[in-house]
């Protein structure tokens, strides 16, 4: 993500800011990805902190892809749906970059679900999900004990709201992109056929998970190729975002990133794996001189690189 600068004193501001230290509300706009004044205001603006552009005269782009929220009557759902909406617009800023979701995208936008496991009538199951360009996000893991305690669960290296957003609107992507038959046959010989049954492959996993070996970035991905593709997309969005913050914050390494790099207009996904990962690598150095856990604990074999090199092309629809 970008570091973005306020607009009437020049001072950092930050993705989430409403307003810069020097009292200037600012509002975020998502076609020139920058901080600006005296625009209007997402109606969301107050309950949950949503900083973008109205573009109805109500709400932005970002809460009007929200068809449902989670049950306010429950005032602990208010936080969880705050934080989660946070999340997908960083999600969708970072996808603007490349071209989706832009005015110049015609093409159908997602639906988001924002549902919590608790309501105001008692606990209910809410399963995370894509259908036919509707995406459900169960919201009470924006609790950080929730999130932990089912990373620990699932015994998974990385678990977090970013990272179940970018996943679940990677299949939306999917379903967008199969549109195009070159796409879908490209996909078949990359990834495996996505037109064997599902549920079963599903049952078949988590009777016996299977470990991703040198094929797949994570164990959930050997499930079915569209778990496969959603998972690399996913890494694909982690890596290029971390190097763009990286490199937004000024820091970098002997060989890269250079000044002024850009993430998002990078053609060659070698480099930019490769400087995505010499990255890691140091911060995770950083990391454990505190005693944490590695910032990027995956490792990207030749045939994960050639994954991530077919969802990086296929993605890039502007640029």
């Amino acid at each position: 993500m970008q570091v973005f600068h306020c607009p009437a004193c020049g001072s950092t501001v930050f993705f989430h800011n409403t307003a810069c230290t020097c009292g200037q509300p600012v509002t975020f706009d998502p076609d020139t990805q920058t901080m600006q004044q005296n625009l209007p205001v997402c109606a969301n603006r107050e309950d949950i902190g949503c900083n973008w552009k109205a573009e109805d005269g109500t709400l932005c782009r970002s809460c009007a892809m929200t068809e449902t929220v989670p049950d306010l009557r429950k005032p602990e759902n208010m936080p969880l749906w705050e934080w989660s909406e946070h999340a997908k617009r960083w999600v969708l800023a970072n996808l603007m970059r490349w071209g989706w979701f832009t005015p110049g995208d015609t093409g159908a936008r997602p639906v988001f679900r924002m549902l919590s496991e608790q309501t105001a009538s008692g606990s209910t199951d809410v399963v995370m999900g894509h259908a036919d360009g509707t995406i459900t996000i169960n919201v009470t893991e924006a609790s950080d004990a929730v999130l932990a305690q089912r990373q620990e669960q699932f015994g998974e290296l990385y678990r977090t709201m970013i990272g179940h957003i970018r996943h679940e609107v990677a299949h939306f992507l999917f379903l967008r992109l199969s549109g195009d038959p070159t796409f879908l046959d490209a996909f078949r010989k990359t990834f495996g056929d996505e037109r064997a049954d599902y549920g079963d492959a599903l049952k078949a996993h988590y009777k016996a998970p299977q470990p991703p070996g040198d094929t797949h970035i994570t164990a959930y991905a050997t499930a079915h190729p569209h778990e496969d593709w959603a998972e690399t997309i996913a890494h694909l969005l982690h890596l290029t975002d971390l190097l763009d913050s990286t490199a937004a914050s000024g820091l970098s390494l002997p060989d890269g990133p250079p000044a002024g790099y850009d993430a998002y207009e990078e053609t060659d996904t070698d480099r930019l794996l490769t400087l995505a990962v010499d990255i890691t690598i140091a911060m995770n150095h950083v990391n454990r001189a505190l005693d944490l856990p590695d910032l990027y604990p995956f490792v990207l074999t030749s045939t994960v690189r050639e994954k991530l090199a077919f969802a990086h092309r296929a993605v890039r629809i502007e640029g």
